[in-house]
């Protein structure tokens, strides 16, 4: 992209922006799923919170390199859209010192001294007995069953609730208005007062707002639980939607209207990033066996993306509904919000089998049905 414009082809922009695409959804899966493995069970909540709160430091350090006094001119807008090429090259260089993931060493390997290595490397000489423990109980449940595919976890009886759960969660987190918010919040900036040739440098506030609340659930995620947060964002973002949806339709009519958008603006990035964004990606390994975590998130980053890629033509249309758009997201985030505060069972401090446990109990299960659809492959 950096030679892009020396070589007057946009075909390198399009070529470039598509392997940038295959990286960010393999990259997504891949490191979202080893983050999970490597972190105590203690710090898996910190640890999966880390990925929301990078991927907001990455949107604002894109705001912020956007502005005109950095790269964002006609001259230096190819040092833009390669600024990620950086990035890659640091991963390239570093990513090969970094260990294995335990527990694919142990689980999937059967490695049982290379997975100690890697805790000691990881964690140091410590005591993770007890995550070794975890893990042999879930290795013998899993009876040396192989990684499974996307369309085996389809099959699998046992896990259709966790599938439904990824489903309903990985659709809402691009359906849920984060996007339409962000499109509308330059309108609803111009509407309180700010010149237009300012909008960039206000627009900042709302990536820093994202940043900031990611930080935050960084640090209490491990005392409220993931449960508590994800279900309460979502119900707080469709409450918010609504009241949004009147203050933009009568902000031309009201002098200050126009500010409470702006309120509710951000709010409403406040209680996605501090539910939805920090919360769903690590969502498949917390509650998926081993042998189904790679399907899990493939799943995951697939409905992700393409919900992102249909939002996108479909918000053309959705342009003369106006205001009335949010109404469309707002059904989504009730929906989910709902079915997570009724139908998810809290993560925090849990392993995957009592996990795998709760779900099974809480649809009519006795304890025995329970660890017999564990240690077994149901594909009827």
């Amino acid at each position: 992209m950096i030679l892009s414009q020396t070589a007057v082809s946009f075909e390198m922009i399009m070529v470039a922006r598509f392997l940038y695409g295959i990286n960010s959804g393999v990259g997504l899966s891949a490191q979202t799923m080893y983050l999970i493995e490597c972190a105590p069970k203690r710090l898996r909540g910190m640890v999966g919170v880390s990925v929301a709160t990078f991927l907001s430091l990455g949107r604002f350090s894109g705001q912020l390199l956007g502005i005109r006094e950095l790269l964002g001119t006609k001259k230096d807008w190819p040092w833009l859209l390669g600024f990620n090429g950086f990035a890659a090259l640091f991963q390239l260089f570093t990513l090969p010192f970094l260990p294995e993931s335990p527990r694919f060493l142990l689980l999937e390997r059967g490695d049982s001294q290379a997975s100690a290595k890697a805790f000691e490397r990881l964690w140091g000489k410590n005591d993770y007995s007890r995550e070794l423990d975890d893990m042999m109980k879930e290795k013998a449940s899993l009876h040396s069953i192989p990684n499974q595919s996307v369309l085996e976890l389809f099959q699998s009886r046992s896990l259709r609730w966790q599938l439904l759960t990824i489903l309903i969660a990985f659709s809402s987190l691009q359906l849920s208005g984060i996007n339409a918010v962000y499109f509308y919040s330059f309108e609803v900036l111009s509407a309180a007062g700010i010149p237009h040739d300012k909008l960039a440098y206000a627009a900042l506030g709302t990536g820093l707002c994202e940043l900031v609340t990611s930080t935050t659930c960084f640090i209490i995620i491990e005392s409220m639980g993931k449960k508590v947060l994800l279900y309460r964002g979502y119900i707080a973002m469709s409450v918010t939607l609504g009241l949004l949806t009147i203050t933009v339709y009568f902000q031309k009519s009201v002098s200050w209207l126009p500010y409470c958008s702006l309120v509710l603006v951000f709010f409403f990035i406040f209680f996605f990033a501090i539910g939805p964004a920090a919360t769903t990606a690590p969502l498949p390994g917390e509650i998926l066996p081993q042998s189904f975590k790679s399907a899990g998130y493939t799943l995951g980053c697939t409905i992700n993306w393409m919900g992102l890629f249909a939002l996108g033509i479909v918000f053309i249309f959705q342009e003369n509904l106006e205001s009335f758009c949010f109404l469309i997201f707002l059904v989504f985030c009730l929906v989910c919000g709902l079915y997570v505060a009724f139908n998810v069972p809290e993560t925090k401090n849990r392993t995957v089998l009592e996990i795998t446990m709760d779900y099974l109990c809480s649809r009519g299960y006795t304890l025995g049905n329970s660890r017999y659809f564990i240690k077994t492959k149901i594909t009827l």
